[in-house]
């Protein structure tokens, strides 16, 4: 949040914690009537303390068949309401640095919608911001060019597109690339999360294949996360 305290998703409980300053964790929001299953896949916090957290509308890794799922928002009195329905597996978010805009990877659409954000959270216009093609974005990140970094599990590999679609560049990898984040001193570091991937049945299995790759890259970042 803005003050600096963390919010942390609690999925199994449907629940959006926050942890004091004290390092306890409190309830912020309680999300388990809005979906089910709860939302809890990806979180963003905007510049004004509002969250926006996004589930499915099933059970991946129970097996079950597709649903469409949806992006709540709590706001910063730990309010939340549904704003947002019909996304094709939502993952990552983002929103820009102005407040303005949020997007959203559509992972089995291949691709990146956009909302227009009020000034009270809701969100409106929402529009098909880049098709991917063959790409299958995951985590996302915006850099100060208005570009945007999806990492893609399938196809091993992290990706630099404009809106439209236009590929910028490429970060091939040897397993999947699950999230990915501008960071370092001049947010100028690509953080890329990778790690195996043979499907929800073999999650867990050993060796533990995570790693922590980075990368520089060509513009810094720019906006939440």
């Amino acid at each position: 949040m803005p003050d600096g305290r963390l919010l942390v998703v609690s999925a199994r409980e449907g629940r959006l914690l926050r942890r004091e300053p004290d390092g306890s964790l409190v309830t912020h929001a309680d999300l388990s009537g809005l979906s089910d299953p709860p939302a809890g896949n990806e979180l963003v916090v905007d510049g004004r303390g509002n969250a926006y957290i996004n589930g499915g509308g099933f059970d991946l890794m129970a097996g079950e068949e597709f649903a469409p799922g949806i992006v709540a928002l709590v706001t910063p009195d730990g309010s939340a309401r549904q704003v947002a329905d019909g996304i094709a597996f939502p993952n990552g978010m983002l929103v820009t640095a102005d407040n303005s805009t949020l997007i959203v990877a559509e992972s089995y659409a291949k691709r990146l919608t956009a909302f227009n954000i009020a000034a009270d959270g809701s969100l409106s216009n929402r529009r098909v911001w880049a098709e991917l093609q063959d790409g299958v974005p995951d985590g996302i990140c915006l850099d100060a060019d208005n570009a945007v970094w999806y990492g893609d599990v399938p196809n091993k590999r992290c990706v630099r597109v404009r809106e439209g679609g236009e590929v910028l560049q490429t970060v091939e990898l040897d397993r999947g690339c699950f999230a990915c984040a501008l960071g370092g001193a001049n947010r100028r570091t690509l953080f890329m999360m990778a790690t195996e991937w043979n499907g929800p049945a073999n999650m867990f299995d050993e060796p533990r294949t995570g790693q922590v790759l980075t990368v520089e890259a060509p513009t810094a970042g720019a906006g939440w996360p």
